[in-house]
């Protein structure tokens, strides 16, 4: 169990250029471009690996985007600033627009000026030249852990933009909103399968990442064949599409109480509250169980949200009666909060399908 790693992160949007980065040639002078076939594949493995990509040109917006979509490729590409404002101003754009760290943004131009430029006002963000382009995805920066997920990330993504359009077009309350969204919350049973997925979410997830630990293959295998071990993965779908796996959570089961060590849920599920349903739903079921619920936190710079949810679904950090049976060795800054469970109301919001925690799986495996 290592904590997550703070320097290199994996990039997680790669924004392009066009003119002679992108394509060969300059668009409102030349007319025509070519978009090689080594750079064509360049995309495609991007996307195939789940780094989302975007663009940030100095052009006329419909031309360009006319010229991307004829050669095929406009489909790739999320949330493009096409215009003549500074492309510091439009890379910041994109990484708002996607709630994506300024770490986990690359950005690529032919042109000295226009990297120094981004460089200067955003110097988080990894700047390449063009002639690099085809260099990219050998780097390790670009070669994360790919999964089932991963490979449609582009595809949820743009269902997310969908669905912000439609909550902006509505015009009751939040809650009433997403009752319309069909949402279906699935709890289930981690599979060796899952694990790649299940890694890549203790690795990506920050701001809704309890502990900001890291669990590696290795270890994730060891804790799913243990039956003193829970490892959950939470999926999400609604009417515009499925968001995948979207969360994790790791339980130990010990007498008299429940350790949740792990807790983590993508970003894009927040909205959703889907923190504060698994929270409710454990609750419940350590309730049911006749057990008490602990559970491990670490402060970070980025995850609050997770505190507050947390705090909201009734957890303290007065003294925990169990934390004698939980707190050991090398908890580097871990808190353990703690609530004592009673039975809770399913939720309002989505539809839960979760397993019966108060059977263990190997109880479950053997009926």
């Amino acid at each position: 169990m290592t904590e997550q790693p703070e320097a290199a992160p994996t990039v997680k949007c790669l924004v392009w250029d066009l003119d002679n980065t992108l394509w060969q040639g300059t668009l409102l002078e030349d007319g025509e471009v070519v978009l090689a076939d080594e750079v064509r594949e360049v995309i495609t493995t991007l996307d195939e690996r789940g780094i989302l990509q975007a663009v940030a040109s100095k052009n006329d917006h419909d031309h360009a985007w006319e010229r991307l979509e004829k050669l095929g490729v406009a489909e790739y590409f999320v949330h493009p600033r096409i215009g003549w404002n500074p492309k510091s101003g439009s890379v910041r754009d994109i990484a708002a627009e996607l709630n994506f760290a300024l770490t986990t943004i690359a950005f690529v131009d032919d042109q000295p000026a226009e990297r120094a430029e981004v460089a200067h006002h955003l110097p988080e963000v990894r700047c390449y030249p063009a002639e690099e382009v085809l260099e990219l995805p050998g780097l390790p920066e670009f070669s994360p852990v790919t999964t089932a997920d991963s490979r449609r990330r582009r595809e949820m993504y743009q269902a997310g933009f969908r669905r912000e359009a439609a909550r902006q077009d509505f015009t009751g309350a939040d809650e009433e909103f997403l009752r319309t969204l069909d949402l279906v919350m699935t709890i289930r049973r981690a599979a060796a399968e899952d694990l790649a997925r299940v890694e890549e979410l203790t690795l990506r997830t920050s701001q809704m990442n309890a502990t900001g630990v890291h669990y590696g293959d290795a270890e994730l295998r060891a804790l799913i064949a243990d039956p003193g071990h829970e490892v959950l993965v939470i999926a999400l779908r609604d009417r515009f599409g499925d968001h995948g796996a979207v969360g994790i959570v790791l339980l130990e089961r010990l007498p008299g109480v429940w350790h949740l060590k792990l807790l983590a849920t993508s970003c894009r599920v927040v909205s959703f509250g889907a923190g504060s349903v698994i929270l409710r739903w454990l609750t419940d079921r350590a309730a049911a169980a006749g057990v008490h619920l602990a559970a491990d936190f670490r402060r970070t710079e980025r995850n609050r949200m997770m505190e507050v949810a947390y705090r909201f679904a009734g957890f303290t950090g007065d003294a925990c009666p169990c934390a004698a049976a939980v707190t050991g060795p090398d908890r580097d800054g871990i808190e353990l909060l703690h609530i004592e469970p009673a039975r809770q109301e399913p939720p309002t919001t989505m539809r839960l399908d979760a397993p019966d925690l108060t059977v263990p799986a190997a109880e479950v495996s053997r009926g």
